[in-house]
């Protein structure tokens, strides 16, 4: 199968400031601005906030 743009791997930046990333994929269709989750940063041992970075 044929990787196309349509679903790019993005990478998940925590904003805590520990630099720890998540990479996963994203529709460009359905969310075209930048994605914002909840989740774990082991190097806090809590939840944060990850932001997609480019």
């Amino acid at each position: 199968m044929a990787r196309n743009e349509v679903r790019p791997v993005i990478k998940l930046r925590s904003t805590a400031g520990t630099g720890y990333t998540y990479v996963t994929r994203k529709n460009r269709r359905n969310t075209p601005d930048r994605l914002t989750l909840r989740k774990y940063d082991p190097t806090l041992r809590r939840h944060v906030l990850l932001r997609e970075e480019r």
